[in-house]
């Protein structure tokens, strides 16, 4: 009991100790376990560091292995490649060299033999000039009978321009102007005029009558029962000498028509009746014929009108709900319909063509 009494005394004692001594191991277990953790990371690092070491190691061996193997294989299909290219090459070489020995050997013998050639070429060359002469000569004669046609042409257009100023030849009293008397000879021209004959006009050429019948000129039937000459017949006079005109030409630009000027052919009101015309249209397109002049004051001393439906003592339609050509029943002041208004546009086509008319008419 005495025992127990103690401990019962000391028990306050005992327990402040216990929670003494708990707290402080706990403060040293925490540096413990601290200290622990670091010990067994940094052994563990070393641990895998030197296994990562090792694993790499065995990684360069493998990779070194396995490459000097696929360098041996890739350096062997090179060498392979390589052997059979050139074997290849030199086998190409003999063909080619075979090829151009066999080629140049049946050329030589069936295709270009030399000889045979050389005697082809001179054939050729013969054949070439021969008708190389023959072209020359063809050119030749083709160049002078150009020439030849040339002067001919020449000469005809001097014996025409010759006959043409035939009426330049000089006579015994009046010396031609060709003629000089201050010249010692002649110009070619004289003597090329007195071998020319004068040019003459060609006579117009009657045209033979047709036959007609006994029965026709009797019955009538024909359009032209008796047989008569178009042109009459020709004068045998000898012809002026001189640069005259052809008779005909002279007749047609005598009897042709009349050509007036536009001055003769429009008659002198023209311009007076045009502006009539104008002004008459523009009339015709107006509304109304009081002119608007808005700034002035003209407008201002005449009375005010005011339109029919807005005067009215029924009051003005209402423009927003119906039209004011609309019929309304309970405005009217008997049962007797009446006769609408015509619309302005309708009053304008018909006053306007009534206008137009009456301008046709003057």
């Amino acid at each position: 009991m005495a025992t127990l009494a103690r401990l019962q005394a000391r028990s306050a004692f005992i327990g402040h100790q216990y929670y003494f001594r708990n707290s402080v191991v706990d403060v040293f277990r925490k540096k413990e376990y601290d200290a622990a953790v670091k010990i067994q990371s940094w052994f563990r690092g070393c641990q895998i560091r030197a296994y990562i070491r090792y694993l790499q190691r065995i990684v360069i061996i493998l990779q070194k292995w396995w490459r000097g193997y696929s360098a041996r294989k890739h350096y062997q299909l090179i060498v392979k490649l390589a052997y059979y290219t050139m074997k290849m090459n030199i086998y190409n070489a003999m063909a080619v060299r075979i090829q151009r020995r066999w080629r140049g050997y049946r050329i030589r013998k069936y295709c270009f033999n030399y000889f045979y050639l050389k005697e082809y070429l001179r054939a050729v060359s013969e054949t070439n000039d021969t008708f190389r002469a023959a072209l020359e000569e063809f050119a030749d004669m083709k160049e002078r009978e150009e020439k030849k046609a040339d002067l001919e042409r020449e000469e005809k257009k001097r014996d025409y321009q010759a006959r043409k100023m035939h009426y330049l030849l000089s006579t015994k009293q009046i010396p031609g102007i060709y003629n000089s008397p201050f010249r010692k000879e002649p110009d070619p021209w004289e003597l090329r005029l007195q071998k020319a004959k004068p040019l003459t006009h060609r006579r117009a050429q009657v045209k033979p009558t047709r036959s007609v019948q006994l029965s026709s000129w009797l019955a009538c039937t024909s359009a032209r029962s008796f047989p008569r000459s178009e042109f009459l017949p020709p004068i045998d006079r000898k012809q002026c000498q001189g640069p005259f005109r052809d008779i005909a030409d002279v007749l047609k630009q005598r009897y042709k028509p009349l050509e007036p000027t536009l001055r003769s052919e429009e008659p002198i009101s023209e311009l007076k009746a045009a502006r009539e015309d104008f002004r008459r249209q523009e009339w015709t397109k107006n509304i109304h014929d009081n002119m608007f002049l808005p700034f002035s004051s003209y407008h201002k001393n005449k009375t005010y009108i005011p339109s029919m439906h807005s005067s009215s003592k029924y009051g003005p339609s209402s423009h927003g709900r119906q039209c004011f050509r609309d019929e309304n029943p309970k405005k009217w002041i008997c049962d007797k319909d009446f006769q609408t208004v015509l619309p302005a546009f309708d009053l304008f086509s018909k006053y306007g063509k009534l206008y137009s008319k009456a301008g046709q008419i003057l």
